[in-house]
This record gives structure tokens, C-alpha cells and sequence, in this order.
């Protein structure tokens, strides 16, 4: 870091990138509210092809799938057998398609990071990660109520079979952070702090490479710039892998969830 901050010849210097790049304000000042930014587009953008692209997939089924249909039907299988079925069990059908399309979701928004017109993945902005997993947190406390009531599901998340009863008083208010409190902020974070980390990595070796390949008479800058240029190119395939990796794990987790608010015993 030392060497990035030296100044240039022309009096500049190197300002490394950091939590105000991403910041963002209306797209069209003046004309829309500032939560209409960037990453309020991208979500709807996102939500959008989402929508078209499995419609498209739906489309004219054939027995000998083209190379689109056979994309399509990897993924619903992915979903459908790794993730619902496993978790889920004979109640998988009835999540499935919220299942599907969460993952489709996290997985379009997650690699706008890497996709040269947007170069910025949505969930990176901590709102949009707690208000998908509040989304989530609404199916599966929604999915205990259905089965057993409001106070059956209550009754039987804070109360866990076993328990003695003189443990109830500090059992029941654990259980509650657990259930109602911990699981959606965790749930949020862990999708928000990988794409935020891997992005602002990029960022680093992007922006503090271009200024050493620019830098005035000095190869060995010069030399240090390409490398980092050259390297974060590496860290953005990395990061390809890590979207998916977050929208699968979230996906898993939110299956979990649900499996634990409808499951018989607990």
C-alpha cells in the first residue's frame, strides 16, 4: 500500500476504494427519489429476465432438448433434487417454485458483478440482501403458522421437546432470537459480506493496477500494474464462482428454514 500512495508527478495520487464507491444516488436527480439508483434497477432488471428467461424455457418443450432447454431443465433439476427434494421431502412441490426463482434471482443479481454493463452486484447493497431475506423469513414463519397455528408453531419453536421446565425461562427467549430474530440477519449478512468483500477486491486490484501501469517513469510500477490488471481478472472468475456459491447456499438455507417450521418433530 505503500508504494500505491506515493503521489503522482502531477500532484495526484492513488485513492484506494472503499465503502463510498458504493454508495449511489438516483439514476435522474432532480426527477427520481434517490432509492431509485442503480441497484433498485438492477433488481428490477434481474426479476425481469428471471421472469422472461423461464418463461422462454417453458416454451415448446421437446423430447430431445435443445442446448437452451437443456440448460433450463439442469437447473430445475438442480433445484428440484438438490435442494427441495433432499431438504423439503414430500412437501418440496408446493416450495419449489419460490425455491427456483429465489435461486435464479440471487444467481442473475450476483453475477451482474461480473457482467461488463453493470459491473455490480446487486446484493452487494446490505438493503436489498435483508429484504430478500426478510422475504424469506415471511415463507417459512408463514409456512409454521399454516400447519399448526400461530400458536402451535410458537409452542413448538420456543419450546423444544426435552426441555425441563426450569430451563424455560432462558430456553424460550434463546429460541425466539434464534427462530425470529438471528436467522434472517445472518441470513442477509453472510449473502452481503461475500459480495461486498469480492467486489471491493476487485475494485482494489482494478483501480490501483491501472494507476501503477500509469504511473511516470517507472517500469517496475509500470510492471506491478499489468500484474495487477492480469490478476484481477483471476479474482472476477473467482468471484463467478462465488455468486453462484451464495445463491446456492442461500437457497439451501431457506429450504432448511422452511423444513424446520413444518417438520413433525422437533
Amino acid at each position: 500500500m505503500t508504494i500505491a500512495l506515493l503521489p503522482l508527478e502531477s500532484g495526484g495520487g492513488y485513492t484506494p476504494p472503499g465503502v463510498e464507491d458504493f454508495h449511489w444516488y438516483s439514476v435522474w436527480p432532480g426527477v427520481l427519489p434517490d432509492w431509485m439508483n442503480k441497484p433498485f434497477f438492477q433488481a428490477v432488471i434481474g426479476a425481469l429476465l428471471v421472469i422472461v428467461l423461464w418463461w422462454l424455457a417453458s416454451r415448446r418443450l421437446q423430447v430431445k432438448p435443445g442446448k437452451g432447454q437443456f440448460l433450463a431443465e439442469y437447473i430445475y433439476e438442480f433445484v428440484r433434487n438438490g435442494v427441495a427434494r433432499d431438504i423439503l421431502h414430500e412437501d418440496y412441490r408446493k416450495f419449489l417454485p419460490y425455491l427456483l426463482g429465489l435461486f435464479s434471482f440471487l444467481l442473475v443479481n450476483n453475477w451482474f458483478g461480473e457482467f461488463f454493463l453493470f459491473m455490480y452486484p446487486t446484493f452487494s447493497n446490505v438493503g436489498y440482501a435483508y429484504g430478500l431475506a426478510f422475504l424469506t423469513w415471511l415463507i417459512y414463519v408463514g409456512a409454521g403458522f399454516q400447519k399448526f397455528g400461530v400458536g402451535g408453531f410458537l409452542r413448538r419453536s420456543l419450546i423444544p421437546d426435552g426441555v425441563p421446565g426450569y430451563l424455560l425461562p432462558i430456553v424460550i427467549p434463546l429460541e425466539f432470537l434464534a427462530t425470529f430474530i438471528t436467522r434472517p440477519i445472518t441470513l442477509a449478512l453472510r449473502l452481503f459480506a461475500n459480495l461486498f468483500a469480492g467486489h471491493l477486491v476487485v475494485m482494489v486490484f482494478v483501480v490501483g493496477g491501472g494507476y501503477l501501469l500509469t504511473y511516470a517513469d517507472s517500469t517496475f510500477y509500470n510492471v506491478a500494474g499489468a500484474v495487477s490488471l492480469a490478476f484481477s481478472l483471476i479474482i472476477l472468475l473467482l468471484e463467478l464462482f462465488i455468486g453462484a456459491l451464495q445463491a446456492y447456499i442461500f437457497t439451501v438455507l431457506t429450504a432448511q428454514y422452511v423444513s424446520s417450521s413444518i417438520a413433525e418433530a422437533h
